[in-house]
């Protein structure tokens, strides 16, 4: 049995801990609102790849890209708040 080991040196070092962090996984949740709406506006965006636009897909279209507008003001809000101390000069 022949082993395969690399000849270069590693690029990236290896960290024993490739799980993310606490402050990550806060990170992604504070943003999951606006991933999940833009998932939404994307689907339905590809739902018209294949044939012409109707009434209902515009108006779909347009809710989606509502919730994606409300998603990111909310996450804009929340961190201008996180970020805030005290109050107004």
């Amino acid at each position: 049995m022949k082993h395969i080991a690399a000849l270069q040196k590693v690029v990236t070092p290896w960290s024993g801990g490739l799980e993310p962090t606490d402050a990550e996984l806060d990170a992604i949740e504070a943003e999951m609102d606006v991933v999940l709406a833009e998932v939404e506006l994307l689907d339905a965006l590809i739902v018209l790849l294949d044939r012409p636009a109707s009434e209902f897909d515009a108006r779909r279209i347009r809710r989606a890209h509502h919730r994606v507008l409300v998603a990111r003001r909310d996450a804009a809000n929340r961190a201008a708040g996180a970020q805030v101390s005290g109050d107004a000069a």
